[in-house]
């Protein structure tokens, strides 16, 4: 099912006051956990996008191309031996999105890289019955194009679903930081990062429906929230490349 997603740069003076505003509307999204000594539900959230050496995927979303694809390896938290994580392609069709996801073990994710063994690590047994099909999938563009890690994107997402409307989900990502050209297995370090945003977040609106409810509309134009195209690759991406190059020059 394909889903419609508006995003939202804004201060962080408005988030006690965002988040308030949303409670009526919105229950804690099942998969996060209080922070803290706070009810605020909150997760890691680490992804590394991968990308021809050119920078193709980088290009096409510069360029505005409007049927473009991202591949990205996606874990949550922290390293544990049971971690998990996910080769996903994330497949934009003008506003829309669909999303192919295979899940392994994080453990064997240099193996599976170097292999292609997909039978052997591709997990099969979490709901994902599509799940080799787009491991295939995955691998077929990152051999074909020659893809290597590009960027690692790291950020805290605080995340509800909508209460009268289970298919919205609402988001707040903060502290998002970047490195690029990292080993893949540095998923979970926590490496010379460069912060995207001093004094900002991205609110992020998921919907399948045609319209976003009423109440979300409501939310956007009481706080005058303006929808812009945020790639937390194509940003982070340039944050720390001229983060680089300032230091270079130091």
């Amino acid at each position: 099912m394909l889903r419609l997603e508006k995003k939202y740069l804004v201060p962080n003076y408005l988030m006690s006051n965002l988040r308030e505003r949303l409670m009526p509307f919105v229950r804690p999204d099942i998969y996060a956990k209080a922070n803290g000594n706070s009810r605020i539900p909150e997760y890691v959230v680490r992804s590394i996008y991968f990308d021809s050496r050119n920078l193709d995927c980088y290009i096409e979303k510069k360029e505005g191309v409007l049927l473009r694809k991202k591949f990205r390896v996606r874990g949550y938290g922290n390293y544990s031996k049971n971690s998990n994580i996910a080769f996903e392609i994330k497949r934009k069709i003008e506003n829309r999105i669909k999303k192919h996801r295979a899940f392994v073990h994080y453990d064997n994710i240099s193996d599976l890289l170097k292999t292609g063994n997909i039978e052997k690590y591709v997990l099969q047994d979490n709901g994902y019955a599509a799940s080799l099909d787009d491991a295939r999938r995955f691998f077929f563009h990152i051999k074909k194009n020659h893809f290597i890690p590009t960027c690692l994107i790291v950020y805290e997402r605080e995340a509800y679903h909508g209460k009268f409307d289970p298919g919205v989900r609402i988001t707040f990502d903060k502290n998002i930081r970047s490195y690029n050209y990292p080993e893949i297995n540095a998923l979970y370090e926590n490496v010379n990062f460069t912060y995207l945003f001093k004094n900002h977040f991205i609110l992020e609106i998921k919907y399948f429906d045609h319209t976003m409810p009423l109440w979300g509309r409501s939310l956007i134009q009481e706080f005058k929230l303006k929808n812009e195209a945020l790639s937390k690759y194509v940003l982070g991406y340039d944050a720390s490349k001229y983060s680089k190059r300032k230091a270079n020059l130091q």
